[in-house]
């Protein structure tokens, strides 16, 4: 939008625009650009600067929001006063309209919107009355449009259907681009990548593969986080976000993935007391459950490098046993940091880190590079042991209910004693068949190691050489051997830099 140079003039504006949601063509930006530049000439003003706040909740107090909170904090340059195109642009909320108010006048800065003629003159008490008047009848029309945001919630709720955005791995399927939700259906590219992230977690043994690895990693490979997922199958611009590593855990733990309406964290019950299901599932209870376990708080003391250089985390000095820092090169600093154990270590051990690099990938694919990949695939078994852990979660959801104070009532205690002896023979059904117990195996992918080490960055051959629990210990120059590598009571002693 055009703006001009702040000059002093006293009438030097900031254009203040809103919207909850930017499809809203009653108040659609272009429209209250109109509205704000004629109220601005009309006042014989400019503006300066544009404060657009998209996707803002009318709700929102002025001072927090994204683009206008930042002016009235005093951190975007002078500034003589707003300009918008109503006063419900400015805010919703009659507290937060008149602080806002009294704020800007107690600066000595003017208001000015396209619903008054001229600058708004607080000192004259009819247009004091008149701005509480207005923002009044912009609270009282936000708490309509709550309630029936609320309205309909419980009416959605109750009839099983989908009312907030998709969860990660899913879309909503509309039969035309302005009907609403048909059905919900599984979104294939995100839910290969979240089943990808799932299998590869549950794999590791080497406690080096974590939500937040997982999420680095994403983000490396430039794979669209959820929100700018949500962005491409919207057909919007996407603003390439970063992958976080508590999305990664909420989308891997949360019962969401099992195709269940979802209601505060938790499954929507149906009037059978069983969760109501929308869609097909990414993975089993089961998957479920392991997941959850998998990811949960550890205190093994160990933690996964952060680092992306290949022996990060694996590389110790050979004098002192500490691990080696990168530093331009790899090399023992223990001395240097003060670390007593580390106090005797001269002299420390040092080398360029695309020499150790290129002899430790070197060492790997002479001893495992003709050997096939196996990759890790988590079995859920029969699937008899899935439906029993469902049940029971379903027990347990109606067994809380009861001691919270549900099914007081004598005639839903009747339907909670019924439902409850059911669901207990069904999982005295499922466990008397034969069980096959879920856990990992091996499937072969048809390619060696050597060509998956070529295919990967470093975090990926970082992670293999994890898996074969290859150690790398550097001694100082002239000590011999200059490295020792060991990995899977394999070893190779002796190795030195050549050429």
């Amino acid at each position: 939008m055009l703006t001009t140079e702040y000059d002093g003039c006293g009438r030097c504006l900031v254009g203040v625009r809103r919207l909850s949601r930017k499809t809203d063509a009653t108040s659609s930006p272009q429209r209250q650009a109109d509205q704000v530049l004629r109220a601005t000439a009309d006042a014989g003003g400019h503006i300066v600067a544009w404060a657009d706040d998209w996707e803002v909740s009318g709700a929102t107090d002025p001072l927090t929001r994204p683009r206008f909170g930042p002016w009235l904090r005093g951190e975007m340059g002078p500034y003589d006063g707003i300009a918008a195109a109503t006063v419900d642009r400015v805010g919703r909320n009659v507290r937060d309209t008149l602080n806002t108010q009294a704020l800007l006048t107690d600066q000595g800065r003017v208001i000015v919107t396209a619903d008054h003629v001229g600058v708004w003159d607080f000192s004259d008490p009819n247009q004091e009355n008149e701005w509480l008047v207005k923002a009044w009848g912009s609270q009282m029309e936000l708490r309509a449009i709550q309630k029936r945001n609320r309205d309909e919630a419980l009416r959605a709720r109750a009839a099983g259907q989908p009312r907030q955005r998709p969860s990660y791995g899913y879309m909503y399927v509309r039969l035309a681009p302005t009907a609403k939700v048909d059905h919900v259906a599984i979104d294939p590219v995100a839910a290969e990548i979240i089943r990808e992230v799932a299998r590869r977690i549950l794999s590791d043994e080497t406690e080096k593969i974590t939500c937040a690895t997982e999420a680095a990693r994403l983000t490396r490979e430039g794979i669209p986080c959820p929100s700018d997922r949500r962005a491409q199958l919207y057909g919007r611009p996407t603003k390439n976000r970063p992958w976080r590593a508590k999305a990664v855990k909420y989308i891997l733990c949360s019962e969401a993935a099992l195709g269940y309406l979802m209601h505060d964290l938790r499954p929507v019950i149906g009037s059978d007391g069983r969760p109501v299901r929308i869609a097909d599932p990414l993975w089993d209870r089961a998957t479920h459950d392991a997941l959850v376990e998998k990811t949960a708080p550890k205190r093994s003391g160990s933690r996964a490098p952060k680092s992306t250089q290949l022996l990060a985390g694996i590389a110790f000095c050979g004098n002192c046993g500490a691990r080696l820092y990168v530093t331009g090169r790899y090399g023992c600093t223990a001395r240097v940091r003060g670390i007593p154990a580390s106090a005797h270590c001269r002299p420390a051990p040092f080398m360029p880190i695309t020499d150790l690099d290129a002899l430790v990938g070197k060492w790997f694919l002479s001893l495992y590079g003709a050997g096939e990949v196996m990759r890790k695939v988590y079995d859920p078994g029969t699937g008899h042991a899935a439906q029993v852990a469902e049940l029971t979660a379903t027990r347990t959801r109606l067994r809380e209910d009861r001691q919270a104070g549900l099914y007081d009532d004598p005639d839903e205690a009747e339907w909670y004693r019924a439902e409850y002896r059911r669901i207990g023979e069904e999982i005295a059904a499922l466990k008397a068949l034969p069980e096959r117990k879920p856990g990992m195996r091996m499937v072969p992918t048809g390619r060696t190691i050597a060509q998956e080490w070529d295919a990967g960055d470093s975090v990926k051959r970082r992670e293999m050489l994890a898996e074969f629990e290859v150690r790398v210990v550097l001694h100082p120059t002239g000590h011999d051997p200059r490295v020792v590598i060991t990995g899977m009571e394999l070893s190779l002693d002796g190795l030195e830099l050549t050429g």
